[in-house]
């Protein structure tokens, strides 16, 4: 039965950022679907913990700061000796840094690029040299944003970022696919987040934005659960290069 393709049951996956926002909305949506969590954040995560557990699944927290790529090799070797094998890896850690062109500053550049294309390239590296080790195939998710497409105002280290995560996704989904490894990603629209605190914020940035989104809202965690649980599902195996936009129309104004 077609519904059956959707289970995650007896899968591994590990969701960066998972303490909070979208990346806590989409670990527990892999848990509804069957899977085990590991849940990696510089943030505390018993909430998303609790919430997994509830559900009948493991969770295994790894604090770590994502901005040095040093470490990303060890967060998914710990990830695998835990939990015994990895099947998916959601790669949602990220930062936004506001700041006008002509003032944004050097520090402000790399910690955006390290966090949101530096480490998410070496952790999907070291996440697909454990898929190869286990011979199982596995999915590969990468968090794009609405920035992947558009110029943005003042968050240009964010953009160029965001360009990134594209172009990393479409190029180990071309050198991957050999190894049934499916790479893909998800460009979430203007979602109420802790990211966009200060932008929701400003009264009149916030209207002009939600006037522009078709379906008249702001996006939350939940809006994403759906194509999160495709994406890492044997559903979407013969899928992989895509960007999803999940965005309440935006792109199509």
């Amino acid at each position: 039965m077609i519904l059956d393709q959707f289970k995650l049951t007896g899968k591994v996956a590990i969701v960066t950022g998972a303490g909070r926002g979208l990346g806590q909305g989409m670990a527990l949506a892999l848990a509804e679907a069957g899977a085990d969590i590991v849940g990696v954040d510089i943030l505390e995560t018993t909430e998303t913990e609790n919430a997994v557990n509830a559900l009948g699944r493991r969770f295994f927290g790894i604090k770590a700061n994502l901005m040095n790529s040093k470490i990303c090799a060890s967060v998914i070797s710990k990830a695998a000796k835990k939990m015994r094998k990895v099947d998916i890896l959601v790669n949602c850690a990220g930062i936004i840094r506001r700041s006008d062109i002509t003032e944004f500053s050097e520090k402000d550049w790399d910690d955006v690029m390290n966090l949101n294309a530096k480490s998410l390239f070496f952790l999907s590296q070291a996440t697909a040299l454990q898929f190869i080790a286990q011979k199982s195939g596995g999915k590969i998710i990468n968090i794009a944003s609405m920035l992947s497409y558009q110029g943005g105002i003042r968050v240009v280290s964010y953009t160029a970022s965001k360009h990134s995560v594209v172009g990393i996704t479409r190029a180990m989904a071309n050198e991957l696919a050999g190894h049934n490894i499916q790479v893909n990603a998800i460009a979430p629209g203007y979602m109420a987040t802790d990211n966009t605190t200060a932008l929701r914020a400003d009264k009149k940035r916030y209207k002009q934005i939600l006037e522009r989104i078709p379906a008249g809202r702001w996006g939350t965690p939940d809006d994403l659960k759906g194509t999160v649980t495709f994406l890492a599902s044997p559903a979407s195996d013969y899928i992989t290069g895509s960007v999803i936009p999940v965005d309440g129309g935006w792109l199509a104004r």
